[in-house]
Formats: structure tokens, C-alpha cells, sequence
């Protein structure tokens, strides 16, 4: 079984594949940089979506090369961490929550594999159920082994960067029942259910989105919070690596 893991900001390596080099893998829709490992006996192919060197912005990932280099690599599972802003104003910097929906404030991005040029034509696929059970269910099950609380329930709001997001447009993604707010989800989570890909989603909330805190947004406070709560995500991949494998 290959496991794939698929993280932004703050995430450029995994220490469990520290002795692993990543390699830029050809694909129909461009070029990925993944890396392999294994972590538990499982193997992992490792995506960091903006680069080793944080070089790539969010609206240029190549989120259907990325796609399709695990999908090529033979990856069953993914665990997406996402980096993201508080829309619930409960959820405080370092605040953890599994995705359960999405809602896409991007533009101008390639979201789908079925775009009419590929054998088959246009398909319509369900997105009801984006976000496996099963690793979500792994993912839970560890945060409550390792003591780490973990929300559930979580609503994405995607929108493009790299600026922050207004208040005014935080206020409509509220109105649409999100909880968090980040620039890299969408159409990654899309993308991954066309490829029959079973992905799951992990959210660390980094600030108070725009209007719901009571001071600008900083990059410091990101890191900072960062910082703080990496190591409770890795701890979280951890045991669900152990379940999935």
C-alpha cells in the first residue's frame, strides 16, 4: 500500500523521510516534485505543494500534475495538511480540524481532469462525499490516542492568494457555513476525488481570518503558531500511517 501525503507552508520535509531525496516525476499536465520513503513499513510519496522553497504561489501550483504523480506512483490514500486562517472564531491559532466540505472562492485555475480533451469525454462526478472516511476516521482515532484535540465538521473556503483575504470576503465565506479559509484546497480536494484518489483533509488553523481577529494579520504571528503546533500534526499522521497501513 503507498500512502500519499500532500502539505504547504511550514511542511517542506517529513523526518520520517529525512534520508530521502525528492525527484521531479514527468506527468501529462506538467512536472511534480515528489519524495519516497517509507514511514511504519508504509511507503510515502511526499508532495510539497510550494516547493522545497516555498517559491510557488498558490494559484500557480500544478494541483492536476501533483494529482496525477500520486495517482501514477500508485498512492491509494492521502493525507492533505492545509494551513489556513479561523473563520470560527472558537478556533484560535493551533487550533486543528478535519475538513468535511469545501466551498471554492478561486478563479482562473485548471479544477478538473475532464476538460474534454481526455478519452471519454466530459464526466460529472458526486462530490457529496469528498473526504474519506476512513482516513479521517485514522487521523481522529490518533489525535485521541496522542491527547490532541482535534474539531471535526470543518468547512474550507478556498481563494486564491497570496494576499490574505478581506473582511468583506470572510464574511461571505461565514455566510456559507466555512470555518477555516486558505489558498491551496481547492482544487486539490476536487482533483483527487476525479482521480478516485482517498483523500482527507487536516486544517491548522495559523491566525484569526480577516475581521475575526482584532489585529492585522503578520507573518510572524503564522510562524509562531506554526511553530507551535507542527509537531502535533506530524504526531497525527503518525498514528494514522500506523491504522492506515
Amino acid at each position: 500500500m503507498k500512502i500519499g501525503i500532500i502539505a504547504g507552508t511550514g511542511f517542506y520535509n517529513l523526518p520520517a523521510l529525512a534520508r530521502s531525496t525528492p525527484t521531479p516525476v514527468d506527468t501529462q499536465y506538467g512536472q511534480a516534485l515528489i519524495t519516497q520513503g517509507k514511514w511504519h513499513g508504509a511507503e510515502i510519496v511526499f508532495l510539497t505543494r510550494h516547493g522545497v522553497d516555498h517559491s510557488v504561489p498558490p494559484s500557480k501550483v500544478n494541483y492536476r500534475a501533483n494529482i496525477t504523480a500520486l495517482k501514477n506512483s500508485g498512492v491509494e490514500f492521502v493525507i492533505a495538511v492545509n494551513v489556513v486562517g479561523g473563520i470560527d472564531p472558537k478556533l484560535g491559532a493551533g487550533s486543528l480540524q478535519l475538513l468535511d466540505d469545501f466551498v471554492d472562492f478561486t478563479s482562473g485555475r485548471e479544477h478538473t481532469f475532464f476538460d474534454g480533451i481526455q478519452p471519454g469525454g466530459v464526466q460529472h462526478i458526486d462530490m457529496s462525499d469528498l473526504y474519506d472516511e476512513q482516513v479521517k476516521s485514522a487521523m481522529s482515532k490518533s489525535a485521541e490516542a496522542a491527547g490532541i484535540e482535534l474539531s471535526t465538521g470543518g468547512i474550507y473556503a478556498g481563494f486564491n492568494g497570496p494576499r490574505f483575504e478581506t473582511p468583506a470576503e470572510i464574511r461571505l465565506a461565514a455566510l456559507a457555513g466555512a470555518t477555516v479559509v486558505g489558498m491551496t484546497g481547492c482544487p486539490e480536494v476536487s482533483l483527487a476525488k476525479e482521480a478516485a484518489l482517498r483523500y482527507a483533509a487536516i486544517a491548522l488553523v495559523v491566525n484569526p481570518a480577516a475581521g475575526v481577529g482584532t489585529t492585522p494579520i503578520t507573518m510572524d504571528e503564522i510562524n509562531a503558531a506554526l511553530k507551535a503546533a507542527s509537531e502535533k500534526v506530524i504526531t497525527i499522521i503518525d498514528g494514522a500511517i500506523k491504522s492506515l497501513s
